[in-house]
């Protein structure tokens, strides 16, 4: 059951329309996805893919990869384009990290994504389970690449320090959307200290790709977009994601328009233009879309 955000709402812009073809996706029922499922299910953990919504589910689980949302399925921030439950979190579960990499194994899987619910009651909002999972992984699966998806710890870069230490591959952390949204599509978090993240991120250890992903169509414009762009730019940002923000319910943020294809494309060129390592941009692009793709190619 969905249940509208617990921070007062704003003035939002009016439904997008109707959606457009260009978005329909392939429903997730084959033979891979089925195991996927209930490979999941018998070690007890949580998808993004499920607990968000997204869209490429059915594809992705085709090909035998999802990403693993560490720290339990409940959020302790309430943004206004996520579909993830919010409310008071469980205990902390030591033990999540061998079964993540227990899945990562079975799975056999090459490239592993994974994220977590954001757990600001947690002392260092729960890096040493992403750095036990990156550990825990490599005992497994060596040849497996890690990409981790994190929150921003509040700006404690000790957390940050913990989670560069185990040596992902690709540390990813989203910007989101545009300064001037923030305040209503981030309410708990900081434009600046995003950047800073990944700034410092980059500085810990310059070997590991970083990475961020925008969403499109809450009410940005073409200027903002692009004044994100080179600020993640400068920050040493490597790969960067930009995707059409997709309405989970009626509870959440509305969408303020549909981009068309050829918008993500002239974003993607322009993008480019600003030396990213690689951009992904398209209607269904979220942060771990052919993730495996994105570090086979710049790692050679």
């Amino acid at each position: 059951m969905d249940h509208p955000p617990t921070y007062p709402r704003r003035s939002a812009p009016a439904q997008g329309g109707a959606k457009p073809p260009w978005l329909k996706v392939r429903f997730p029922g084959g033979q891979n996805s089925i195991r996927l499922r209930q490979l999941v299910r018998e070690e007890r953990l949580h998808t993004v893919c499920e607990e968000a919504r997204c869209p490429n589910i059915g594809e992705c689980w085709e090909h035998g990869t999802a990403t693993l949302m560490l720290l339990g399925d409940v959020c302790t921030r309430a943004c206004g384009f996520c579909a993830v439950a919010t409310g008071r979190p469980h205990t902390l579960d030591l033990d999540e990290p061998g079964r993540v990499a227990r899945a990562v194994e079975s799975l056999g899987l090459r490239h592993a994504v994974l994220t977590s619910v954001t757990r600001d009651d947690l002392p260092d909002g729960g890096a040493s389970i992403f750095a036990d999972s990156i550990r825990r992984i490599r005992e497994r699966s060596p040849r497996c690449a890690v990409e981790v998806l994190i929150p921003d710890f509040q700006g404690d870069w000790n957390a940050l320090r913990t989670v560069m230490d185990a040596r992902p591959e690709i540390l990813n952390h989203n910007t989101e959307t545009v300064p001037r949204l923030y305040g209503w599509v981030r309410p708990k978090a900081v434009y600046a200290k995003s950047l800073d993240l990944l700034r410092r991120a980059k500085e810990m250890d310059p070997g590991t790709l970083t990475k961020s992903g925008v969403m499109v169509g809450l009410g940005e414009n073409r200027a903002e977009l692009l004044s994100v762009f080179a600020d993640l730019r400068r920050a040493g940002v490597d790969v960067l994601t930009v995707g059409q923000y997709l309405r989970p319910s009626s509870w959440h943020l509305p969408i303020a328009r549909y981009y068309t294809p050829e918008e993500f494309g002239s974003l993607r060129e322009d993008a480019l233009a600003l030396d990213f390592r690689h951009v992904e941009a398209g209607p269904l692009v979220r942060s771990s879309y052919h993730a495996h793709e994105q570090v086979a190619g710049l790692r050679g």
